[in-house]
């Protein structure tokens, strides 16, 4: 390799982290990703500072596709939810407390409040530790409106930030224990584990049947997964994986992978579960357990 894919090579799982985190989607970020790398070896020559210059036209190519699927989403069927993304289980407390704050589900959906550029400049700032004087010149704007954007955001999104952290062990043990209660079909022990208030939201992409709003209600809920228990028995198979940096179920339903499901805690119970059943967002896991039983 030369020096240029090399330097590329290096500095793109910064970049893929970027654009994931803009979008909320792999496929749209590894695009934007390929289109820096067509821009950056055009480019080459005339850079001075490989990182800067990269990090700079991935996020301004982010924020352009970002302002597209805004308009495209306001036209999706029923709740968008992000793609979910495989990531390596965290080793320590504080990488699961980093990637919680930086790439959860929770955390991304909330991300999804802010204009494009006011997320680019809070990511920028708050994630990927760039100084104002860089994230003026890739926004085209003064240090001061960089720093008034990060502020904005950062206050918009305080209050509805998750308000507890829970150890990896106790969310890997609920996790465990989750999975077991809904291939048993217990419905007393899987509302035991949800919290009264907690809320499901579902994300079929007009390809899949979900549910239009968030189902309120522990009881709910519970009755919801008591049914699919009831209605697949020895056909249905739950499988632990870590999405997003934080422990998740992947339900099969003979053989097939039919939705990656994440979760928000309270400290001790099920707050929030994520459900993403749009197969065009399950299709890199499904490809990638499809691999690992090939082997």
């Amino acid at each position: 390799m030369d020096d240029t894919t090399n330097t590329f090579n290096r500095l793109r799982p910064r970049l893929q982290k970027i654009a994931y985190r803009m979008l909320g989607a792999v496929a749209e970020a590894e695009d934007v990703v390929q289109d820096a790398w067509l821009r950056w070896h055009a480019a080459q020559p005339d850079v001075d500072n490989a990182e800067a210059w990269l990090v700079s036209v991935t996020t301004r190519l982010s924020i352009d596709r970002l302002r597209a699927a805004k308009i495209q989403r306001e036209y999706y069927s029923g709740i968008w939810l992000p793609e979910p993304q495989m990531t390596e289980p965290p080793a320590t407390p504080e990488q699961i407390n980093e990637r919680a704050d930086d790439v959860s589900m929770a955390f991304l959906i909330l991300l999804e409040s802010l204009t494009p550029e006011a997320r680019a400049a809070f990511l920028l700032h708050e994630v990927f530790d760039v100084d104002y004087g860089r994230i003026a010149d890739t926004l085209g704007k003064t240090q001061a409106a960089c720093r008034q954007l990060v502020s904005r955001a950062k206050a918009q999104l305080r209050d509805d930030r998750p308000r507890f952290t829970v150890p990896r062990a106790t969310h890997h043990r609920l996790m465990q224990t989750f999975a077991q209660v809904l291939e048993r079909g217990d419905l007393a022990g899987i509302h035991a584990l949800l919290a009264e208030d907690a809320m499901l939201m579902g994300d079929g992409g007009g390809r899949v049947s979900s549910f239009p709003k968030p189902m309120v209600g522990g009881r709910r809920i519970a009755q919801l997964f008591f049914a699919a228990t009831r209605r697949y028995k020895d056909e249905l198979h739950i499988e632990l994986a870590a999405l997003n940096g934080q422990w998740a179920l992947l339900r099969f339903i003979q053989g097939r992978l039919e939705s990656a499901q994440l979760f928000e805690l309270d400290g001790e119970r099920i707050a929030r579960i994520y459900v993403q059943r749009n197969p065009d967002k399950l299709a890199r896991i499904a490809a990638a357990y499809s691999d690992r039983q090939a082997y």
